[in-house]
């Protein structure tokens, strides 16, 4: 019971000081399916699509070449139970990017930390965008 307690105060914290140090949304964009119009089925291509999942609460830090992203662990479990994906990293490797005030950023690593079993907050590595 113990470490339950300790587990989900470790989530409540860093769920606290994401909010307070930065407290965004961001948007993961993930593939959705194909969907065929009436010009591209006739030649047998269908027009790729993605959604947009929010992420809150969220801490964006930028820097010249890469720039880090740390997310809510509770955030993160959530939409991996929802979307049914088999875990957080398989969430992240399907990914397109993560969109941050309308720049889409790529997703170049992902490391969870964790306390008692439990994770707390996920960090992404970001790669900007050429320009």
């Amino acid at each position: 019971m113990a470490d339950l307690l300790c587990s989900d105060a470790a989530v409540r914290a860093a769920d606290s000081l994401l909010r307070a140090n930065g407290g965004r949304a961001v948007l993961l964009r993930l593939p959705a399916p194909a969907v065929a119009n009436n010009d591209g089925e006739q030649l047998g291509l269908a027009t790729p699509l993605f959604q947009d999942v929010q992420l809150a609460p969220a801490a964006f830090r930028q820097s010249a070449k890469t720039s880090t992203l740390l997310l809510s662990g509770s955030a993160v479990k959530a939409v991996v139970g929802s979307l049914q994906f088999n875990s957080a990293e398989v969430l992240f490797e399907t990914a397109a990017g993560v969109v941050v005030d309308g720049v889409l950023y790529t997703i170049i690593s992902s490391t969870a930390a964790t306390a008692d079993g439990a994770t707390y907050v996920y960090s992404l590595e970001l790669l900007a965008p050429d320009r």
